[in-house]
C-alpha cells in the first residue's frame, strides 16, 4: 500500500509542476497532464506528434468535476454512469476552465468519470483538476494495452513514468465514446 500511495504522490507532484506523466488509466496506458494548463497540454501534443486539431479526453473524478468542465451536462448522467458496462467517454460542449488547446474545433471535449480505477481516481482527486488522457503512443502507432508495448521514445521523454501496474499484462479496450445530443440522446462514435 505504501508503494501505491507513493506513486500517487509522485504523479501528482509531477502534474503540479506542469509536467507530462505516462500512467495506467482505467482503460489503456496514457500520457497526461493537468487539463487546465495550456503549456502542459502543448507538451503532450508535441510528445505524441499529435495534430493540434485532434482533441484529447479528460478524466474526471466525479459528476461535480464533470459539470465543472462541461457547459452542457446530460440530465441523466447519474443513470448513464450507473448503467455503463465499460468506461465511457461523453463528448459534450467544453467549458472555459479547460486549457483551450484541449477543445476540438467545434468546442467540444470528451469527459470520462473514472469509476473503477483507484489509482487514477486518487490522482485526479489529489490534483483537484481534470487529467488529460491520450493513449501512450506516437500519433499513428497502435494503442498500447500494456506497459511493455509502449514505444521506448515515449518512456524516455515523459517527465514522470508511473511505476504502478507496469508488470500488469491485463488488457483492456479503449473507452467507448459517445456524443451527447441536444435531446439528451447518445450517438456512438466508438463502440
Amino acid at each position: 500500500m505504501k508503494f501505491f500511495r507513493q506513486e500517487v504522490d509522485n504523479a501528482v507532484d509531477a502534474l503540479l509542476m506542469q509536467q507530462v506523466i505516462l500512467y495506467p488509466t482505467d482503460t489503456v496506458w496514457g500520457l497526461g497532464c493537468d487539463a487546465e494548463v495550456t503549456r502542459a497540454v502543448d507538451q503532450v501534443y508535441k510528445l505524441k506528434n499529435r495534430p493540434a486539431e485532434k482533441a484529447c479526453i479528460v478524466l474526471v473524478a466525479d459528476e461535480q468535476m464533470f459539470a465543472r468542465y462541461a457547459t452542457v451536462v446530460p440530465p441523466n448522467l447519474t443513470e448513464l454512469l450507473a448503467t455503463q458496462e465499460r468506461p465511457t467517454t461523453y463528448v459534450v460542449p467544453g467549458s472555459r476552465q479547460l486549457a483551450p488547446n484541449l477543445l476540438a474545433p467545434d468546442g467540444s471535449i470528451g469527459l470520462r468519470v473514472v469509476q473503477q480505477d483507484e489509482f487514477c481516481r486518487l490522482v485526479i482527486r489529489r490534483l483537484g483538476h481534470g487529467l488529460v488522457s491520450t493513449s501512450a503512443n506516437l500519433s499513428g502507432e497502435p494503442t498500447p494495452a500494456v506497459f511493455s508495448e509502449i514505444n521506448p521514445v515515449l518512456v524516455r521523454k515523459a517527465d514522470y513514468v508511473v511505476n504502478w501496474r507496469q508488470d500488469d499484462e491485463t488488457r483492456s479496450a479503449p473507452s467507448r465514446v459517445v456524443r451527447v445530443l441536444a435531446d439528451g440522446g447518445l450517438e456512438v462514435l466508438r463502440g
